[in-house]
This record gives structure tokens, C-alpha cells and sequence, in this order.
């Protein structure tokens, strides 16, 4: 991905992460509460097979279309 293309998705990211913010569900893994960022972060490593910065430019819609999935589904 190009340097404006991941500049502008990582700031999609952090604004998912703070909607998310105190919306994720519990999990015994994490007492003190979930990193909604890491997780919006993970979520689309584990989806694209690749960090954020290293998806192809074409593939930018798809991943803000994820990214407002996951939104929509916090789990």
C-alpha cells in the first residue's frame, strides 16, 4: 500500500478503535479490558493475510468496508 493510502487507513483504524472502545465483549484472556485498536488491527491481519501497510492499494475498499463490519460486529 502506498504511504498516503496507509496514512489514511490508520486513521480509519484509530477512530474504529475508539468506537470500540469499552464495546468489546469480555474475555478471560483480558481482565483489564480489550485494546480495541489491536484488535481492528489484528482482525484485518487475520482477514488479508498481511498488516495493514502491506495490502494492495486495490484492496483499500474492501478493507474499509471491513473495518466498518467489524464495527457493526463487535466480537
Amino acid at each position: 500500500m502506498n504511504k498516503e493510502n496507509a496514512s489514511k487507513l490508520w486513521k480509519i483504524i484509530q477512530e474504529a478503535g475508539d468506537f470500540l472502545k469499552n464495546r468489546l465483549p469480555q474475555h478471560p484472556n483480558h481482565p483489564k479490558g480489550r485494546n480495541s485498536y489491536a484488535h481492528i488491527a489484528i482482525c484485518i491481519k487475520n482477514k488479508f493475510n498481511a498488516s495493514y501497510k502491506d495490502i494492495d492499494d486495490e484492496k483499500l475498499d474492501e478493507v474499509l468496508s471491513y473495518i466498518e463490519f467489524l464495527k457493526k460486529n463487535p466480537s
